[in-house]
């Protein structure tokens, strides 16, 4: 067995807002750049908080993006957002949302109207996917994955479970259709119970501890913590030393340049200024 070799083992940074409503870490790119762990370009996790009561939902009003994809992943709590080409809807405890920005888009989120009235905890996951230059003028669409529609694969002699978001584990396909090779996963493992997975070794891979601790091809990886894998080896062998849930990040890098600013990650600065005139000029659409 060819086993990854872990380059750095990160624990999160201090924790901003985004908006009122997102209590963050970033990992990406704060920590380890876009190219680095290209095709995933930013990695903001909001480590569980509990939010109190409010009757005025928390969030991040009207904002654009484009010529990338967002990917949400809650855990915890419920998000309502929309976005001006009509869609929207709620992600709940769970769900995934995959969002193509592409030639651009307006977009809003808030925490869900009634889970907001009661507050309580809170746990998400926003991944930016990049766009390959012949995709970022592909038109915004949503790909709206509920939690009971994700392949599950039973792992670790029945005592794991993994949930696959995208790309394939062990011939099983997963929910998201993705513009270039991508392996996004959910692992569940009880204690003391462990799996291994592979992935290419030129991939980029990374993997992220949502719940519990566990040991990573032997080293010690505490809850909320980070690990950046060398392009080296295939097999990544995970042991939950508590019950454990990881988040597991695997792609193909897409080589080309990245020019980004703000919410917009084009190839060239001359792109960038054009999204920017696009964005002024009202090409994105209208949202309230």
């Amino acid at each position: 067995m060819n086993n990854k070799v872990i380059e750095r083992v990160i624990r999160p940074a201090m924790p901003h807002f985004v908006g009122d409503g997102f209590r963050v870490h970033n990992f990406i790119p704060g920590i380890s750049s876009m190219e680095r762990n290209s095709p995933f370009i930013m990695l903001d996790y909001n480590s569980k908080y509990t939010f109190p009561p409010s009757q005025i939902p928390k969030g991040v009003g009207v904002h654009p993006h484009k010529g990338f994809e967002t990917v949400t992943i809650a855990y915890k709590g419920r998000v309502e957002h929309g976005d001006s080409s009509g869609g929207g809807g709620v992600i709940g405890e769970g769900d995934v949302q995959w969002m193509t920005a592409g030639n651009g888009v307006l977009h809003k989120e808030f925490h869900e109207t009634e889970w907001s009235k009661n507050g309580g905890e809170f746990q998400m996951v926003q991944l930016w996917v990049n766009l390959p230059a012949k995709d970022k003028s592909t038109p915004a669409k949503y790909q709206s994955i509920k939690n009971q529609d994700i392949p599950r694969i039973a792992v670790a002699e029945g005592k794991g479970e993994m949930e696959i978001i995208a790309g394939d584990f062990n011939g099983t396909q997963g929910a998201a259709s993705t513009f270039t090779p991508i392996h996004l996963f959910n692992l569940n493992l009880s204690k003391d119970a462990s799996t291994a997975v592979d992935f290419p070794a030129h991939y980029n891979t990374s993997l992220l501890v949502i719940e519990g601790t566990i040991t990573a091809n032997g080293e010690a990886v505490p809850t909320d913590h980070f690990v950046l894998f060398k392009n080296e080896g295939e097999t990544i062998e995970i042991t939950a030393t508590e019950d454990a849930k990881v988040l597991l990040l695997s792609g193909e890098p897409i080589n080309e340049p990245i020019a980004a600013y703000g919410p917009f990650v084009m190839n060239t600065r001359d792109e960038l200024i054009q999204a920017f005139e696009d964005f002024n000029n009202g090409k994105f659409g209208h949202l309230e």
